[in-house]
C-alpha cells in the first residue's frame, strides 16, 4: 500500500468494498488526509466522470482539508471538500442533492472516528502525552474550549466524573485530587505538565501508561463533545441515506463502538408487539439490515504496517 503522510486510512479495502455499491453521493464525514476518499473516488472513477457520482469530504480541521486537497488533486472536479463538523452530515447531504449532486441518491456515508496521525504527532495540537506541547486537544483549532480550560477550571468532582465516564479510569478520583492540588500552585498549561501530575498520582509505575491514555482520551472526548456529535451524526446520516444506501463507521474505543452497535441494532429491530398478538406484520418495521454481523477488525498484516489500526472496529448497515 502507498504510504500516507498525513493519515494512514484504517481498514481501507474492507471499508470501501463494504461501503461502495454503485453510483451516487458518497460522504466522508471525517476526511482526515483523504485516504479513504481517494479509494472511493478510484473505485467509482467512471461514474464520477459521467456526473453520476459525487464525493463530499467533511472535516473541521483546516490542516486536514489542505492535506486532503493535495491527495485528491487528480479528482478535484469530482469531489467537494467542506469545513465543518460531521454532525452536520444531514445538512451537507441535503445541500448536495439540491446543488452539485442534484438528483443523485445518497449511497454511502463513512465516519472514521479516530484521531489522525498528524494530529497525534503534532505537539502543538496537544493530543499526546508523549510529545510536550500546549494542552489543547481541539479537533477544530477555532473551538471555544481547550483541554487546559477543563483541567484548570473544572472542580474536583467534575474532573473525577469525567475521567470515570469517558476514560473508564478507576483512579479518576485520585487523579482529579492530584490535578486540583497541582493547579493550586500553578496552572497546568502543557501536555508534559499534566502527564507529570498523572504519573505522580499512579500508585504503581506499570499503571501509568494505560492511565495516561485513559485520562487523555477522556479530556479529548470532553473538549470535542465526541460522543454527542457521534450520536447526532448517526441519526442525521442515516436519515439522509437513500434506500439501499450504506453507512460505515470505524470506532476505536468501547464507548464509541457501543453507541454505534446500539444504533445500528435499533435500525434493524422490528416490534411485533406483545406475544400472542397474532399480527402478520410488525407494528414497527426495521429500517435497515446489518451488512456486518460483527465488527470487522484489522488483519495482522495491517496492524504490523499501521499499529494504530489495532483497536479499530468497522460496522456497516444498509438502509431499506
Amino acid at each position: 500500500m502507498e504510504p500516507y503522510g498525513y493519515h494512514a486510512p484504517v481498514l481501507p479495502e474492507e471499508t470501501v468494498s463494504l461501503l461502495v455499491t454503485g453510483p451516487g453521493i458518497y460522504i466522508d464525514g471525517t476526511l482526515g488526509g483523504g485516504g479513504h476518499s481517494r479509494l472511493i473516488l478510484e473505485r467509482l472513477a467512471g461514474s464520477f466522470k459521467e456526473g453520476r457520482s459525487l464525493l463530499i469530504g467533511i472535516d473541521q480541521d483546516s490542516h486536514a482539508l489542505e492535506a486532503a486537497a493535495g491527495k485528491l488533486e487528480a479528482f478535484r472536479d469530482m469531489a467537494l471538500l467542506v469545513r465543518g463538523n460531521f454532525s452536520t452530515v444531514g445538512e451537507v447531504a441535503q445541500s448536495a442533492q439540491q446543488g452539485q449532486g442534484k438528483g443523485l441518491p445518497v449511497m454511502g456515508i463513512l465516519l472514521d472516528l479516530g484521531v489522525s496521525s498528524f494530529q497525534i504527532d503534532t505537539p502543538e495540537r496537544g493530543f499526546s502525552y508523549l510529545r510536550n506541547g500546549p494542552l489543547d486537544m481541539r479537533m477544530d483549532p477555532d473551538g471555544p474550549e481547550s483541554a487546559a480550560d477543563i483541567v484548570n477550571d473544572y472542580d474536583e468532582r467534575e474532573l473525577a466524573r469525567l475521567f470515570r465516564r469517558y476514560g473508564e479510569e478507576p483512579l479518576g478520583g485520585r487523579i482529579a485530587r492530584a490535578i486540583v492540588a497541582a493547579r493550586s500552585v500553578a496552572r497546568i498549561e502543557t501536555t508534559g505538565e499534566l502527564a507529570a501530575v498523572v504519573r505522580g498520582a499512579c500508585p504503581r509505575k506499570d499503571l501509568a501508561v494505560k492511565t495516561l491514555s485513559r485520562i487523555y482520551q477522556a479530556l479529548r472526548i470532553e473538549v470535542n463533545d465526541e460522543l454527542g456529535v457521534l450520536s447526532r451524526a448517526l441519526e442525521e446520516g442515516f436519515s439522509a441515506l437513500s434506500p439501499g444506501g450504506r453507512m460505515a463507521v470505524i470506532s476505536y474505543h468501547s464507548l464509541e463502538d457501543r453507541i454505534v452497535k446500539r444504533f445500528f441494532a435499533s435500525t434493524a429491530a422490528e416490534d411485533w408487539g406483545p406475544k400472542g398478538l397474532g399480527i402478520r406484520e410488525p407494528l414497527v418495521k426495521s429500517r435497515a439490515i446489518p451488512v456486518t454481523r460483527k465488527a470487522v477488525q484489522a488483519s495482522d498484516g495491517e496492524i504490523e504496517r499501521n499499529p494504530r489500526s489495532r483497536s479499530a472496529r468497522l460496522r456497516v448497515v444498509q438502509k431499506l
